[in-house]
């Protein structure tokens, strides 16, 4: 692994763009690293095909807590295997190792605990306003348009699990992917420090994921589900479903079961969870507000 914290070795030169400043790979460590703490250990390489690929390859004979932050990914993924990048430094793109003790059948939730934990995260130190797109994005307002600045992406791995999650932080308008992308810069957020931002993150999932492991992966009782449901901005929308083998479902976001699908309510009054597939929020009276994918991941 090469730190940012050894510049010139792989990837640009971290002063290039002094605007993008790199994120002090020392600094973060002290301040995440603990005796007691979930995180027990945290790397910072200039570049990387994706953290997600990484951490899975050596999830064997990694500990949990894990932590492995790039400042640039060449082949960052999301959801269905969609591929995305972004300028060097102009986001948080990092990857954990957590292997739980709760039942494997409640792990589901950690990608919806891993939002509630960035949204909470990034609005109290960005003061931006987020919000939750089932299953795995981070929303921010950008004018009056709702777009996505973050994604989450959760993959099995030597019996624990990787969690990546990418943060467009500085993305500027020239530089955005899609249209419906947005970042933290482009929302007026009041930091975008990416150190501060990173920590708070990560302090964050640490809280929430303790408190779901004591209650033995429990989302009531340990509050997951009821913060996932105060910030999905999917619930009470008119929605359209696609699910895995081309089918397409359309209906009203009424809930999130304990399983934590998404439960439609369709027009011939049947209430059908969905486990799987992209959400496309539907205006009331006109075409969809964007495709189901916009920029992040991991």
């Amino acid at each position: 692994m090469t730190p940012t914290d050894r510049p010139g070795r792989n990837g640009p030169a971290p002063w290039s763009d002094l605007s993008r400043p790199p994120l002090h790979e020392s600094a973060l460590r002290r301040a995440l690293v603990r005796p007691g703490g979930l995180w027990t250990s945290l790397d910072v390489v200039q570049e990387t095909g994706s953290t997600n690929a990484d951490l899975a390859a050596r999830a064997p004979e990694l500990p949990e807590g894990t932590v492995l932050v790039a400042e640039e990914q060449l082949s960052g993924r999301g959801r269905l295997d969609r591929r995305w990048s972004a300028p060097a430094r102009s986001g948080i793109f990092f990857s954990v190792l957590l292997r739980p003790t709760a039942p494997v059948e409640k792990w589901g939730w950690l990608p919806l605990l891993t939002g509630v934990a960035v949204a909470s995260a990034v609005s109290r130190i960005a003061g931006v306003d987020t919000g939750l797109k089932w299953p795995n994005d981070l929303m921010v307002t950008v004018g009056d348009e709702e777009r996505k600045a973050g994604g989450i992406l959760a993959e099995m791995a030597g019996g624990g699990i990787v969690i990546g999650v990418g943060i467009n932080v500085t993305l500027r308008a020239d530089e955005l992917p899609v249209p419906t992308a947005g970042s933290l810069g482009l929302a007026q957020a009041a930091v975008t420090d990416r150190d501060p931002l990173l920590r708070a993150v990560l302090r964050s999932l640490e809280e929430w994921y303790g408190r779901w492991q004591e209650a033995g992966g429990d989302a009531a009782a340990s509050g997951v589900q009821a913060a996932y449901a105060a910030g999905c901005v999917t619930l009470g929308r008119a929605v359209r479903a696609e699910l895995p083998g081309g089918e397409a479902l359309t209906g009203e976001a009424v809930a999130l079961d304990a399983e934590g699908r998404l439960v439609l309510a369709t027009r011939d009054g049947v209430q059908r969870p969905v486990g799987a597939g992209d959400i496309v929020h539907l205006r009331p009276d006109g075409p969809p507000d964007g495709p189901p994918e916009g920029s992040g991941g991991e």
